[in-house]
């Protein structure tokens, strides 16, 4: 096992700033649902759920652009997005 100081991981980290980096991949939209489970279906055993709110986070190879972003890196991101309500949300996030 390597045992490194904090400092020495201040400036490794320190070092990543303003860097750039390529992320290539697969650009998702995460979709999360929330709700309460109010009873279980009679026709399965699957129960139902009142929705109470739904939130949208970056997946795949924006996420870890994203996390790349918040080591002090500059990510490159590049990948595909549909002409559609989900490629929209997704640049509603990047301009947040």
């Amino acid at each position: 096992m390597i045992n490194i100081g904090k400092q020495r991981v201040e400036q490794i980290f320190e070092g990543f700033r303003g860097r750039s980096v390529l992320v290539l991949g697969d650009v998702m939209l995460d979709k999360y649902l929330r709700g309460r489970v109010s009873r279980i279906s009679p026709e399965a055993p699957v129960p139902v759920v009142e929705m109470e709110s739904e939130s949208y986070h970056f997946g795949g190879a924006a996420n870890a652009a994203l996390y790349l972003k918040t080591l002090g890196l500059e990510p490159i991101l590049i990948g595909l997005l549909g002409d559609d309500r989900n490629g929209e949300i997704f640049f509603d996030l990047l301009k947040d």
